[in-house]
């Protein structure tokens, strides 16, 4: 039974436990037949606790018994219209009702006291035969389920995802996501000016001809991201055509973009790289900066770009000159 669940393993722990409470329910509801009760398993809990504090309202019963409002208040009408339970308005207020056992509930809970010891009895002498300390192990699930589970999950999916980007060279055949994944950006907050179109639309000539590099970011089958190296130059690269996916933004496939850059940028021995943007794009400066590109005082004076406000030069952090330690003798 239930070998696919099974083999799911914690992934479908919820099926397994509702399978678990389905065939313990089925048992109850086959020993009350039996003694001749019309009790059902599923009513136990609302029943038990009408049973030990007389009486209480739906809220109550949810939040004592941990299901929904909705859940208690549809079983309480079943059992109020088929007579195992009373319902009664509060003065005042006649949405607020107060709910309690009836004559027949009373009769019938009394008979299946017994059945209850015997029930209990019954499964702590089977646990403590196989040292399974069942109610211990849920209420050790009960914390890990009442901790962030939600949060925890969610950024480990986000990091399992990220890891599982894949930075790749230029292929002629990705050349149309060059184009795609920069004229969604370029669109959404500028416009594409002619030069952004012949660089997009001629790449090969444009950036690889003359000693550039393009990357693409690959997220299974998906194309996600891409970012260029374009040459100036005497030693002098810019980086460009950076591009994300909006619905990839945030796992730090920039980052890696801008990493496979400059990787390049250093395999040509490059002298000076640069980057020209426009200060709306405080994601991308922020990301930019954190890397080790620095503001420059003024626009770059022959930028290509009409939208350009912000020109950056990237410093080597790795191999920058430490500055030198005075001696002990100089410091004083």
């Amino acid at each position: 039974m239930m070998e696919f669940v099974n083999q799911l393993g914690l992934l479908a722990l919820g099926s397994r436990l509702r399978a678990l409470s389905d065939r313990l329910y089925a048992i109850a509801d086959q020993i009350y037949a039996g003694a001749g009760l019309k009790l059902q398993g599923r009513w136990f809990p609302l029943l038990r606790l009408l049973h030990d504090r007389g009486s209480a309202n739906v809220g109550e019963i949810a939040e004592a018994i941990g299901q929904t409002h909705s859940a208690v208040s549809q079983l309480a009408n079943k059992l109020v219209r088929e007579g195992w339970l009373l319902s009664r308005s509060l003065p005042g207020d006649r949405r607020q009702r107060r709910l309690q056992l009836s004559a027949k509930a009373e009769q019938e809970l009394r008979a299946a006291k017994l059945i209850w010891r015997a029930i209990e009895q019954h499964l702590a002498e089977a646990c403590a035969a196989t040292e399974l300390d069942v109610l211990g192990t849920l209420q050790g699930l009960d914390g890990i389920l009442s901790g962030p589970i939600i949060e925890a999950v969610s950024e480990r999916a986000h990091r399992m995802r990220a890891e599982a980007v894949e930075i790749v060279p230029f292929r002629d055949d990705l050349q149309p996501h060059f184009y795609r994944l920069n004229a969604d950006w370029l669109r959404k907050f500028f416009y594409l000016e002619e030069i952004d179109h012949f660089v997009l639309s001629n790449p090969q000539a444009a950036i690889l001809a003359d000693g550039g590099a393009i990357l693409f970011a690959r997220l299974g089958e998906q194309i996600v991201g891409t970012c260029a190296l374009k040459h100036e130059g005497k030693g002098v690269y810019e980086l460009t055509k950076m591009g994300v996916d909006e619905v990839c933004q945030g796992l730090g496939i920039g980052r890696r973009l801008i990493d496979g850059i400059v990787d390049e940028f250093r395999r040509r021995k490059g002298k000076t790289l640069f980057l020209e943007t426009n200060s709306k794009l405080s994601p991308a400066i922020r990301l930019y900066e954190s890397v080790g590109f620095e503001h420059q005082p003024t626009r770059k004076p022959d930028s290509h770009y009409q939208r350009s406000d912000v020109y950056m030069i990237w410093r080597d952090r790795e191999n920058a000159p430490r500055p030198r330690r005075k001696s002990s003798a100089a410091r004083e």
